[in-house]
């Protein structure tokens, strides 16, 4: 009898021993009640002792980040489209004490808090915001966590909306509305290279004919200095030849007749020739050039003739 007792002693403190020894992982803490009630006894990394049939494991955590994964949650614009979101939120354990006192089953109250957030923010802005203001909510949320779960010793430390998905009908008209725009906007650039096309075909054909004008008035100045330059070689070579003749009268009178002669005629052939070119007469037959040269030698024979019977 004493020996069953002995090995029932034996069992029952062998099973006190190994139950009084907790090792815990690096990373992780154990909170221990004794009796039920906490006093602040918190195991750490490691080898650790409790007392037998008093002490107890309430509650082990790691105190390491985590990440919560949100699922896809329906929510309503601030223009009533329903869009459906799923987001990510990292946390870690502070302190674990009020991790475990001060709210019951934290994961849950953390899902229902992300998810009651998430509906109040994405409400407050139109679809086209949820896809461009993303960054922004992202950063609210994290406040707005922080500062909710402040309380529970947790501290949160980052938040990720993940997806952003409206309904099947929002999308469909969503699609028609981007190929509207792009088939605008290509309209547009169309319009805007034809104008500038135009625009460039139009500066052409001015520059074009500016420089025809220029050309033209370029070439009128160059005929005119021409025409110019060619009177002043005219003038000077009829000064020079009637110098010649006047000096060759002056030595011998009696060239008087011919020298008028030479004269009319050259006279008479520039203004013929001149007339012509410029359509108010037609230039003399050749044949009839001798014809006429005769007429006017015997005139001036006649006027020469008349003079001299004044003379004397």
């Amino acid at each position: 009898m004493y020996e069953s007792l002995f090995v029932i002693f034996l069992a029952l403190t062998g099973t006190s021993l190994v139950g009084s020894v907790k090792i815990i992982k690096q990373g992780d803490e154990a909170l221990v009640e004794t009796l039920g009630k906490y006093d602040g006894k918190k195991l750490k990394p490691g080898l650790n002792f409790m007392i037998p049939f008093l002490d107890q494991v309430a509650y082990q955590e790691t105190t390491r980040e985590q990440f919560l994964h949100i699922k896809p949650q329906t929510c309503m614009s601030r223009d009533n489209v329903s869009i459906s979101v799923d987001a990510v939120v990292y946390w870690r354990i502070l302190n674990i004490e009020k991790a475990y006192y001060k709210v019951e089953n934290l994961q849950p109250a953390m899902v229902s808090l992300v998810t009651t957030l998430i509906r109040s923010e994405i409400s407050k802005l139109k679809l086209e915001q949820t896809f461009m203001a993303r960054s922004e909510v992202n950063e609210l949320l994290l406040q707005k966590l922080d500062i909710a779960t402040e309380s529970w010793g947790i501290k949160v430390t980052r938040v990720e909306l993940r997806d952003i998905i409206p309904s099947l009908s929002v999308r469909e008209a969503m699609e028609l509305q981007m190929s509207s725009e792009r088939k605008k906007q290509a309209a547009i650039l169309t319009s805007e290279g034809q104008r500038e096309a135009a625009i460039n075909n139009a500066k052409g054909e001015a520059e074009a004919r500016i420089l025809q004008a220029k050309a033209k008035q370029q070439a009128a100045l160059l005929e005119a200095e021409a025409q110019q330059q060619q009177q002043v070689l005219n003038a000077k070579g009829t000064a020079e030849a009637i110098s010649t003749l006047a000096k060759t009268i002056e030595s011998d009178p009696s060239y008087a007749p011919e020298a008028m002669q030479f004269l009319l005629a050259q006279t008479y052939l520039d203004m013929a020739l001149k007339m012509d070119s410029e359509g108010k007469g037609i230039i003399p037959d050749p044949r009839q050039i001798p014809a006429t040269l005769d007429g006017v030698r015997s005139l001036v024979s006649q006027q020469s003739n008349g003079k001299v019977k004044q003379l004397s």
